[in-house]
C-alpha cells in the first residue's frame, strides 16, 4: 500500500488542486485533503474512524510545506499582514497543542468528522451573509487577540486545517482587507501545522491498525507525495487570488466549503 501507482496519481492529483487552492484562498488545502485522504485510507483497509484522524493529521503535515510556498508568493506582493501573525501566533501555539496532544486523542473519528462539518459550514455562511463590520472596529487587544489566536489554532488541531476557516472571517470582521486577510491566514499557516503535527505524532505512538508507512497519526507516503505536489501548484493559486475581486473570492470560498461540509456530514453519520 505505501506507494503503489495507483495511490501515487491520486495523491498527485490531490496535491495540485490543494496546493492551488491554498494559494488561491489561504486555506492550506487542509479543508479538500481530510475528506479525500480519509476515503483513500478507508478503501485501503483502514478502519473509517482512524482513517479520519489519520487524514486530520497528514493533511495538517502537508500544510508546513505549503504554507511557506504560499506564504513566499504572497509576501512578494507586501500582502502579509505581518504585525497580525505576531499577535496571533502565540494563542495558536497554546490552543494546537491542547487539541493535538489531548483532545484530539480523545474524540471518535465520527465527532472529528461533524466538528469539521460544523466549523466549516459556519465559516462559509459568514462569508456569503458578507456582513459590513462596523468602520470603527480593529483587531483586539493583546488579551483579544491571543485568545483568538488559541481558538484559531484548537480548532484547526481538531479538524486538521490551517485555520482559514475562522481566521479569514475573523480578520474580515476587523476591518482587515480580504486580499491581506487571506496572505496572513497563509502565514499562520505554518505555526499551526507545526504545533498541531508535533502533537499527532506524540498522541499517535501505539495506536493499533496503522497501515505501513504511518508515523503516529501521519501517514509518511501521502505527506511526501501531496506535499511536493502542491508546493508547485501553490504560487499560481496566489497569482489568481490577486487577479480576482473581493466578492469572487468571496463566493468560490465559500461554496467549496459548503462541498466539503456536507461530506464530511455524511462521513460523520456513517461510521
Amino acid at each position: 500500500m505505501i506507494l503503489e501507482p495507483l495511490l501515487i496519481v491520486e495523491l498527485v492529483v490531490l496535491g495540485l488542486c490543494t496546493g492551488f487552492l491554498a494559494g488561491l484562498l489561504g486555506i492550506g488545502g487542509g479543508m479538500i485533503m481530510v475528506p479525500f485522504i480519509s476515503i483513500i485510507l478507508s478503501n485501503r483497509g483502514v478502519a473509517p474512524d482512524l482513517a479520519v484522524k489519520m487524514a486530520i493529521a497528514t493533511s495538517m503535515a502537508t500544510i508546513i510545506f505549503t504554507s511557506l510556498s504560499s506564504v513566499r508568493a504572497h509576501h512578494k506582493r507586501r500582502a502579509v499582514r505581518w504585525d497580525i501573525v505576531k499577535l496571533l501566533a502565540p494563542g495558536i501555539v497554546i490552543g494546537a497543542a491542547v487539541a493535538s496532544l489531548g483532545v484530539f486523542a480523545l474524540l471518535k473519528g465520527s465527532w472529528l468528522a461533524l466538528v469539521f462539518a460544523a466549523f466549516v459550514g459556519f465559516s462559509a455562511t459568514q462569508m456569503l451573509l458578507n456582513k459590513k463590520p462596523k468602520p470603527s472596529r480593529t483587531l483586539p487587544g493583546t488579551a483579544g487577540t491571543l485568545g483568538a489566536g488559541a481558538v484559531i489554532g484548537f480548532l484547526s488541531g481538531l479538524v486538521g486545517a490551517g485555520g482559514a476557516f475562522v481566521s479569514v472571517p475573523f480578520m474580515a470582521w476587523c476591518n482587515v482587507a480580504i486580499h491581506s486577510a487571506v496572505a496572513t491566514s497563509a502565514a499562520l499557516g505554518f505555526p499551526i501545522a507545526l504545533a498541531n503535527v508535533l502533537g499527532y505524532l506524540v498522541a499517535g505512538q501505539g495506536v493499533t491498525g496503522l497501515p505501513a508507512g504511518a508515523v503516529g497519526y501521519v501517514f509518511l507516503p501521502a505527506l511526501v507525495v501531496i506535499a511536493c505536489a502542491s508546493v508547485l501548484m501553490a504560487p499560481l493559486g496566489v497569482r489568481a487570488a490577486h487577479a480576482l475581486p473581493v466578492a469572487t473570492l468571496k463566493r468560490v470560498f465559500a461554496s467549496i466549503l459548503y462541498l466539503l461540509a456536507a461530506y464530511m456530514v455524511y462521513k460523520g453519520l456513517s461510521i
